[in-house]
């Protein structure tokens, strides 16, 4: 069976934050992995105030970005040839969180299909045992190779 190497990226960055992410916008949350399994995915971030909204609370399209980028990477890292796409994102909230607070989001594979995946995923202050927010997202299957860093 032949190596999964985006998960060899991924596991190779765990504990760190992954500077090396294509996505730019994903890259910019700074999300440190802490778990990496094909098809499931756990990082930090911590709330910073370029995050926070007028309350002074974590933005919920910050939330949602965490959330769709996790999910996506939780895709990539099925290791197929082919880029998907997010065709939905559906986001729940539930509780806030502050500057300065570490958030953790976990991302799984719920339905892998042949051309679209659902996958669903959690944000929690584990610090004070709050569920922050979940979502779920079908991504489909487009024509555009992915191009994710070889080493």
């Amino acid at each position: 069976m032949e190596e999964n190497k985006i998960v060899a990226i991924l596991k190779s960055n765990i504990g760190n934050v992954f500077k090396e992410n294509p996505s730019k916008f994903g890259a910019w949350f700074g999300g440190k992995l802490i778990e990496v399994e094909e098809g499931k995915l756990s990082a930090e971030y911590r709330v910073r105030t370029e995050m926070l909204n007028g309350i002074g609370t974590l933005h919920g399209g910050v939330i949602a970005g965490i959330l769709d980028d996790l999910m996506g990477t939780a895709v990539v890292s099925l290791g197929s040839k082919n880029c998907y796409t997010t065709v939905n994102l559906n986001i729940d909230y539930f509780y806030p969180a502050k500057e300065g607070d570490v958030v953790t989001a976990k991302a799984f594979m719920v339905k892998k299909g042949n051309v679209i995946h659902h996958v669903q995923a959690e944000l929690w202050n584990l610090a004070i045992g709050k569920l922050l927010a979940k979502g779920s997202s079908n991504l489909l299957k487009i024509d555009v190779e992915v191009k994710y860093p070889t080493k």
